[in-house]
């Protein structure tokens, strides 16, 4: 099969968002992906947890830092930080802020947490 299927997300497919966050996402058939835009003094046990509940983020993340610094405690205690061109795979059971004054800008690429990241749904 072959094809080329491009979106933008800035006319995302679709759009939410939580206090201090805003997650856009794109489908494009066979994957989502999701651009999400947190800003200084964001932290999901803050900002997304009242909107889907639970007492961490159970979301496995696939993606990719553009901008700006985001630190992650998971519920065992181990904590990392990612970085502007960094990679990560982070495991459902944690909490995870914004560093600094500068937002995180990063790109999910997890079709399940892209299409239903911050979703009370």
């Amino acid at each position: 099969m072959s094809g080329m299927t491009t979106k933008s997300f800035d006319a995302a497919d679709d759009q939410r968002t939580p206090d201090k966050t805003k997650i856009e996402m794109v489908d494009l058939g066979t994957a989502k992906a999701a651009r999400l835009t947190a800003q200084p003094g964001w932290k999901w046990s803050e900002c997304i947890q009242p909107v889907v509940g639970g007492d961490s983020c159970q979301a496995h993340h696939v993606g990719v830092i553009v901008s700006g610094t985001m630190h992650v405690r998971h519920d065992d205690g181990t904590e990392g930080e990612a970085t502007p061109g960094t990679a990560y795979v982070i495991e459902p059971g944690h909490d995870a802020w914004v560093v600094g004054d500068e937002p995180v800008v990063a790109y999910e690429f997890d079709s399940t947490t892209a299409s239903k990241f911050a979703s009370s749904s």
